[in-house]
């Protein structure tokens, strides 16, 4: 017997039996459909997850403080020659020096305290402007700011100590890229000869704010709460305020001196795979500097959702598991019904194996066909998972539930194989009928 006769024959034989047939589809096509959107839920949840890290910062970044001491005792600084040792070590693609000091800024009876940051023009390049163009120049003398869309929020009354925004809910009225901004770095301390803290008040400037972060008050990026300037101008300009003195956020030797050289506060160490971070995170820590990466609890997180993806394929699994049974006494009810022609199939010469691959054909046409309906319930229902869960869950304008291809190919195939697999003893047992008996069979 040929294999398209075998296919024709159970094609035939399903028709035949509509009803049954259509239950038992029903059964696959509601356990398919119920594997892959919990599956693809899973699947959403971790992709909006990674978007939200990946909105937020690169996950492939190492940020090194230098917080930690040498073998002498000594704090660790972080100078150039720092820098290139990072930038030699395998994997490292670049590597960004960071200057942090923090400053306050005035308009009007307004006064916020904010973190300023130097760095590159790489970095400066990154970062989204919702208003402004132009970036601060490298290597000047003049300072240029960008500030973060949630700096404004840090604003006080000088007057009454109390923050608009915190207090009531109020933006103060602060107006960073229209109207004048003071700033001035804090107040540096040093030791006088007599081994007293004497302190340095720092002078109010107008350093031009050229642009804005992307964003409202309430939006939250990796830039929200910063300024930002260009590292070379801020390395230029404190270098020459402060000749001979010491510098707003610069360690002192241990005599209460400033150093000669700037010292930067942090860096980012950037890697050429995510797969790698964890290799180099390790070794600047072993060098005496605080290292931390997204990858640390992404790891962490993404074998969380693994769990929680099995937990769901599993829910989704136990329908398919009765469908599978559905199947099976279908093709039971089958064997019992056609006993009378499988002996009369074995009386003519077909062979066990072509009896065998018909019920086995039949069952899985059933998987089959009920695994592409169920698919095509899946995207139905993923469709309205996505328009709704995404505001319930604080993930809006992400899909929610994602049915990748491989996952569309691993149904049929699955389903198709549930539906052979449950056949498979309904067909052992009709190649093992007696042809007498079951030719005497009414």
């Amino acid at each position: 017997m040929r294999f398209s006769d075998i296919i024709a024959m159970s094609a035939g034989n399903l028709w035949k039996r509509k009803v049954r047939t259509i239950l038992t589809v029903l059964g696959v096509m509601i356990g398919t459909a119920a594997i892959v959107v919990m599956l693809s839920l899973g699947i959403g949840l971790q992709s909006a997850m990674m978007g939200e890290i990946q909105s937020q910062g690169s996950m492939t970044n190492i940020q090194v403080m230098n917080y930690g001491y040498g073998d002498n005792g000594n704090p660790l600084l972080m100078t150039d020659d720092t820098m290139d040792e990072f930038l030699a070590m395998d994997h490292v693609t670049s590597v960004t020096p960071m200057l942090n000091t923090w400053m306050t800024m005035e308009q009007g009876k307004y006064s916020a305290n904010v973190n300023l940051y130097g760095v590159s023009q790489e970095y400066l390049s990154q970062i989204p402007l919702a208003e402004g163009s132009r970036l601060p120049a490298t290597g000047t003398k003049k300072l240029e700011f960008l500030v973060g869309n949630g700096v404004i929020t840090d604003f006080y009354e000088t007057t009454t100590y109390t923050y608009p925004y915190y207090d009531d809910g109020e933006l103060p009225d602060v107006d960073l890229m229209n109207k004048t901004v003071f700033s001035k770095f804090d107040s540096t301390w040093v030791i006088d000869s007599e081994g007293n803290p004497v302190e340095q008040p720092a002078k109010r400037n107008i350093f031009p704010i050229v642009g804005m972060v992307e964003g409202g008050p309430n939006d939250y990026n990796s830039y929200s709460w910063n300024v930002y300037t260009d590292i070379d101008s801020m390395k230029k300009y404190l270098q020459d305020t402060y000749r001979g003195q010491a510098i707003p956020g610069q360690p002192l030797d241990k005599n209460g001196n400033p150093y000669k050289f700037i010292c930067y506060t942090e860096a980012i160490v950037s890697v050429d795979d995510m797969k790698n971070v964890e290799e180099v995170q390790s070794a600047i820590s072993d060098m005496g500097y605080e290292a931390y990466s997204e990858a640390e609890w992404i790891k962490s997180a993404q074998q969380e959702m693994l769990i929680v993806e099995a937990v769901l394929g599993g829910i989704g699994a136990i329908s398919l598991f009765v469908a599978a049974i559905g199947i099976a006494n279908t093709m039971m009810m089958s064997i019992y019904e056609r006993t009378k022609e499988i002996g009369v199939m074995k009386v003519l010469g077909c062979s066990l194996g072509n009896i065998r691959a018909m019920f086995l054909t039949e069952a899985a046409f059933i998987g089959f066909i009920g695994g592409i309906i169920g698919l095509i319930v899946s995207y139905i229902l993923s469709f309205i998972c996505n328009l709704i869960l995404p505001q319930l869950v604080g993930y809006e304008g992400m899909n929610i539930s994602v049915i990748p291809f491989w996952l569309v190919a691993v149904a049929i195939v699955f389903s198709t194989f549930i539906g052979m697999a449950a056949g498979f003893f309904p067909a052992q047992r009709a190649t093992k009928l007696s042809p007498l008996a079951a030719i005497r069979t009414e």
